[in-house]
């Protein structure tokens, strides 16, 4: 496939698309903090992610365009980032399995807007192998999390109690990866920390007090800072020229990273402590119970969203066809 041209028209706000991009950073917020949610995923399913990279690739080259069009999404992200640490954390705790069934059921729902951008597409041996890539990363990063991580930060004190010299670079690094998160479909924050051991400490260390006592620790939260917007500026640009030389068989890699997260969701170092404690303590019947019920509302809801976004767009098409 030849190049495309690479320019997109940016949506114009109104009420109702500035809410839904506000939602749309309010997802990609929480997405730090809920195991393998994907709020790149939802952009696709809003019809809003070949526009939300080309906002991130162009923000200095067009800064007024792209900053009106990227600031609902930011305020909304720093929301998502508030609700997460202060509300979506201390549920995780009550209610594990119920929490992360709710957003595998939105998640799966969700699956269809992604598998729309490949129809029709010829199943050639790079996009079969590519899938299958998708497919086990967000699996292998689940399960390396999962069996690895033993996460320190709940057992033997917070991991950042005492920074060395090494946690400055690798903070860059690892926020450079959280930042990919962001932009790949598919792909989870948290599965990230979790699989390099920082998920609780990092989560446990947002305190007033913790940064009094810790004031080093800032560091390494300034250097997971930098190294995400280093990826959400330059890897946004990338995948935007991928997409303009073969938008399908990129998608395909997509399809098979979104459909792993899913699967991952059920297999990383959290969830596995959950299923732990009931192998040790006994199984806790209404959070498995809720966890299924909720997986099913998160299903039906998310995909009932879907049907109506294909149905606006259908009308849409007819307009513009008629």
């Amino acid at each position: 496939m030849g190049e495309k041209n690479l320019e997109i028209a940016l949506v114009k706000y109104n009420k109702k698309t500035w809410c839904k991009s506000g939602l749309l950073g309010i997802i990609i917020g929480l997405a730090v903090i809920v195991p393998g949610i994907s709020g790149s995923t939802v952009a696709i399913i809003f019809k809003l992610y070949d526009q939300f990279l080309y906002a991130l690739g162009n923000l200095f080259k067009k800064f007024k365009q792209c900053f009106a069009f990227l600031l609902p999404i930011a305020l909304g992200m720093i929301v998502g980032l508030v609700v997460g640490f202060l509300a979506v954390q201390k549920l995780l705790d009550l209610l594990p399995f119920a929490i992360v069934g709710l957003f595998a059921g939105l998640m799966a729902g969700a699956f269809p807007a992604v598998t729309d951008e490949i129809k029709g597409a010829a199943r050639t041996k790079k996009r079969i192998a590519l899938f299958a890539v998708g497919l086990l990363v967000p699996i292998a990063v689940g399960i390396f999390s999962a069996v690895f991580s033993a996460d320190a930060g709940t057992a033997n004190g917070n991991k950042f109690d005492e920074i060395a010299w090494w946690h400055l670079p690798a903070s860059l690094f690892i926020g450079y990866l959280l930042g990919i998160t962001q932009i790949a479909p598919g792909l989870s924050a948290s599965a990230i920390l979790m699989a390099v051991g920082w998920f609780s400490s990092l989560v446990d260390g947002v305190s007033l007090s913790y940064f009094q006592e810790n004031p080093t620790v800032l560091f390494v939260y300034g250097g997971l800072a930098v190294g995400f917007v280093l990826a959400i500026l330059t890897f946004s640009k990338f995948l935007t020229y991928i997409f303009g030389k073969a938008r399908q068989t990129a998608y395909t890699l997509i399809v098979g990273l979104s459909l792993g997260s899913i699967v991952s969701m059920f297999c990383n170092g959290d969830i596995v402590a959950v299923y732990a404690d009931w192998a040790k303590n006994g199984l806790v019947w209404w959070d498995l119970l809720l966890g299924i019920a909720l997986f099913a509302v998160g299903v039906v809801g998310s995909y009932l969203l879907v049907k109506y976004q294909r149905k606006k767009d259908s009308e849409k098409a007819e307009r513009l066809n008629g």
